[in-house]
Formats: C-alpha cells, structure tokens, sequence
C-alpha cells in the first residue's frame, strides 16, 4: 500500500507543478542489490508513470530491459535506459538516463522528438550541466537521509524547493522519501518523486 500511496501523492505533484502533459507522474529505479527484480513492481506503477532500467553490471541487462518494455507498452509507462543511449536506440525505448558521470559527456542523440532525456544530480553545477546537454528534467537528490548514502548532506525540503523555483530545469525528489515525510514536499513545485525502494511494496 505505501507504494502506491507514494506513487498518488507524486502524480499529485507532478499536476500541481504543471507537468502532467510533459513528463511522467512518478518514476522507478531500477537497483540489482535493492531491487533485482523489478518487474512486479513495475507492473504496479500507474499509468503514466516511468522506469529508470539501471543495472549496469547486469549480464542479462537488455533480457531485463525487453521484459521491463513489454510491461510498459501494456500498461501506458515509460522505459529510460541508464547510461546507454544506443541500448535506449536498439530496444524502442522511450528515453535514457543520463549518471551525473556522464553529465561531462556529448549530448546523447534523441530518437523521436518526443524522447525523454533524465539526469541524476546532486548539485547546482550537475543541474547546470544537464540543462546543457539537453535533459528534460534532472532526478536530485537525496532529499532526506537514506540508508544507502547514511553520511551524505541531504537538500531537505527547503532545498529542494530551492532548486526547483530557481534551477535551470524540472526536478524530481530522490532519496529518502517515503509516506512519512513526502507529504513535506507539498509546496516545491517539483516534477515528482523517483524512488527504489518507496515505489515497490
């Protein structure tokens, strides 16, 4: 239930921001330790909302990735593969992810004009630089404490808010949000909230 309650509330602020003819109401991220098998989790995701296909080291990667596509065409979600826009090209996939490594890199090539392009950041400069490269929204983070980053400085609510009003493109909340503290992030204006763990029960 608290998935898909966290997914209700990121559509919700995803409208409030304005975004809900532009970019995905809440996105999944795929993590092979916190989530090997995302498929049941995706196959809950409500409509209109998107997968972030990580699992870099993966051998079966693109086995995954072509699973993961087909429960998207089903159900009206979205695929971004992470780090690889050719991977992206050959699947028919709907965008690519862009690391905040590769945020040095050459622009990745759209496909179709409507090919979504995402960016990991954590701070002003990578926004900067994913604005640069063309991205469409950045997912910034972390937002509150999480488990995986236990030592990392979090933006907090006011920051991301910050970030949201003045930054150079939209934002999704990443990074310890869950029901118990998402209801925080009422008044940023954000794009909505990406999540592992907080979008699969």
């Amino acid at each position: 239930m608290s998935a898909a309650t966290l997914a209700k509330l990121s559509f919700r602020l995803n409208r409030a921001g304005g975004f809900s003819n532009l970019l995905p109401g809440a996105i999944l991220l795929t993590d092979t330790a916190r989530l090997p098998n995302p498929l049941r989790a995706a196959a809950a995701l409500p409509r209109g909302s998107a997968i972030i296909l990580r699992h870099y080291d993966d051998p079966e990667r693109e086995t995954l990735a072509r699973a993961l596509l087909a429960i998207c065409r089903r159900r009206g979600l979205k695929l971004l593969v992470a780090g690889d826009w050719r991977l992206a090209w050959k699947l028919g996939a709907h965008g690519v992810h862009l690391p905040e490594w590769q945020l040095q890199s050459r622009p990745p090539r759209r496909r179709t004009p409507d090919w979504l392009i995402t960016a990991a950041a954590h701070s002003p400069q990578a926004l900067s630089h994913a604005a640069l490269l063309g991205a469409d929204a950045a997912l910034l983070s972390p937002v509150f404490a999480t488990a995986s980053h236990p030592d990392a400085a979090t933006l907090g609510a006011l920051g991301l808010a910050r970030a949201a009003r003045w930054g150079p493109l939209p934002v999704y909340a990443l990074g310890g949000v869950n029901i118990v503290n998402a209801g925080r992030l009422g008044p940023t204006g954000i794009a909505g909230i990406a999540a592992i763990s907080g979008l699969a029960d």
